[in-house]
């Protein structure tokens, strides 16, 4: 909604300057944005208003004596759901100068940069110009009411005086100092130090070196020096291409430095921009830049690419029911990756497979195959101990064949054969009463010795239907009284019984039951 309020003159103005604008009123309207009882008319009315009051004006300025370099102006964006400004402030996006400062002020307050109606004014950092606009308003539309950016000023290049010469701390930025200097026998007259100002422009006047040399010599040197107006040549050597090393995704390169002539200077200045000869290179493209200058200031430059190649296999995939680890960056050329299987598995096949320079791996990919339980051992700990942590056991008793819970639970239990298998669950069965009690591990008999010991173990009674689950150390972890589904049944066993790096296993051969 909308109401009347007193409005304050923006700050750092004047009183004189503001009154007959339309921001400056006794009665102007303040807007409430959570409100739905405005009248449209009066909603018309404060969207000109604030498109009017929004309007900057963009300052134009010349410079004759300095570059530019360009800067991209950066926002960041903070809120872009329009339906949630009534509780998020952020109306437009918020305001970010690079190399500079933007000071807003909001209706709603300090804290806030970005509410409808905040003004931002634009700053720009020591040695950098303000293009765009100086100060710009959050409109009704979200967005702000111009832009700006800075921009790096630089002083123009000073010219060489006779006979002399200069150096630089900054090159031609701002705050840059020049110091002068003569050939010998020149004398110095001006001052002997040049410093770009804010402004782009130079301090002082430039310098002039005046005098005979002492000896011919040193007129001749001279004169070539500020005579050489042709700049060096320089070779730079060819681009290479270098395979990464064994087991290494980087490459050990080296190469000849670079030929350089010039017509008047034998004594060259060869400067190098990149990585010596003789590092290790990352792997992709590594660009070396040479560049050579003359006692004249003459430049120039080459450059040249040194590309790393990483060789690789096939991404390496685990056996079912088992896993993989593989060493550097898994499969680079000299990666060596080895097999493992899960527990109640054996490995058939090579443990181990290095990634060759061809791209394949050597060798043929192994299997892990469940173990082979022998069911006919003499003992139950002859038997338990076939499945000590490698395997779980799952075991389910019921007084006959015809049990009602024990047919419905055989029926669930043929169908999830591959997740109790998935999951590392042996089932073993006990059915009736002696003389006539059996017991089996899928089709292998149990001798009786055993079925006895398993009862007296773990407290099975033949009198009713139950189940046992026990887990890897042969611990009793849960019991059942009634037939659980396959859904129930792993439910469980994957929050209680599976280890973190198990479950992720799972998840990943969960698609092989389906």
């Amino acid at each position: 909604m909308w109401e009347e309020v007193e409005t304050a003159p923006p700050p750092g103005s004047k009183e004189e300057d503001v009154k007959g604008s339309r921001l400056y009123r006794k009665e102007s309207l303040k807007f409430h944005p959570c409100g739905s009882d405005m009248p449209i008319t009066r909603f018309a009315a404060v969207l000109v208003l604030f498109s009017t009051v929004a309007m900057g004006t963009v300052v134009e300025e010349t410079y004759s004596d300095f570059t530019e370099e360009d800067q991209t102006p950066q926002l960041d964006y903070k809120s872009d759901n329009a339906a949630a400004w009534c509780t998020d402030p952020f109306w437009c996006h918020s305001v970010r100068l690079t190399n500079g400062e933007a000071t807003c002020y909001s209706p709603r307050g300090g804290r806030y940069r970005s509410t409808l109606g905040t003004r931002c004014e634009m700053k720009c950092d020591r040695g950098y110009r303000l293009l765009g606009r100086s100060s710009i308003r959050c409109l009704p539309t979200r967005r702000w009411s111009g832009t700006a950016f800075c921009r790096k000023m630089r002083c123009r290049v000073l010219h060489l005086i006779p006979h002399g010469r200069y150096t630089c701390t900054r090159g031609f930025e701002v705050d840059s100092r020049c110091d002068f200097t003569c050939s010998p026998g020149y004398r110095f007259e001006g001052e002997h130090s040049r410093t770009c100002l804010s402004g782009g422009s130079w301090s002082g006047a430039q310098p002039v070196c005046t005098g005979e040399p002492k000896e011919s010599a040193s007129i001749s040197a001279a004169a070539a020096l500020f005579a050489d107006m042709d700049p060096p040549r320089i070779k730079c050597p060819p681009s290479r291409l270098k395979a990464a090393e064994p087991g290494k995704l980087t490459a050990v390169v080296t190469w000849d430095p670079p030929v350089v002539s010039d017509t008047a200077d034998k004594s060259l200045e060869v400067t190098l921009v990149g990585q010596e000869p003789g590092t290790e290179f990352k792997e992709g493209p590594n660009i070396i830049r040479y560049k050579v200058y003359d006692q004249a200031r003459n430049r120039a430059g080459c450059k040249f690419i040194v590309r790393i190649e990483v060789r690789r296999c096939p991404t390496m995939s685990a056996p079912l029911h088992g896993y993989v680890t593989c060493t550097s960056d898994g499969n680079n050329y000299g990666a060596t990756c080895e097999y493992r299987c899960d527990g109640g598995y054996e490995l058939r096949g090579v443990s181990r497979r290095v990634c060759q320079f061809s791209g394949d791996w050597d060798g043929e990919p192994p299997r892990c195959e469940p173990l082979e339980i022998k069911a006919d051992v003499k003992t139950l700990g002859a038997l338990l101990d076939q499945f000590y942590e490698k395997r779980r056991l799952l075991i389910l008793s019921a007084p006959d064949l015809s049990d009602p819970d024990y047919q419905l639970q055989n029926i669930m239990i043929q169908k999830s054969d591959c997740g109790l298998d998935l999951r590392r669950i042996t089932l073993i069965e006990l059915l009736g009463s002696p003389p006539k009690e059996t017991g089996r591990i899928k089709e292998s008999p149990l001798e009786s010795d055993v079925i006895e010991g398993l009862r007296q173990a773990f407290r099975i009674s033949r009198l009713y239907f139950s189940m046992v689950l026990l887990d890897e150390r042969g611990v009793d972890r849960e019991r059942f009284i009634t037939p659980m589904s396959s859904e129930e049944l792993f439910a469980y066993t994957d929050d209680v019984l599976l280890e973190e790096e198990e479950r992720e296993r799972l998840e990943l051969n969960r698609e092989f039951c389906d």
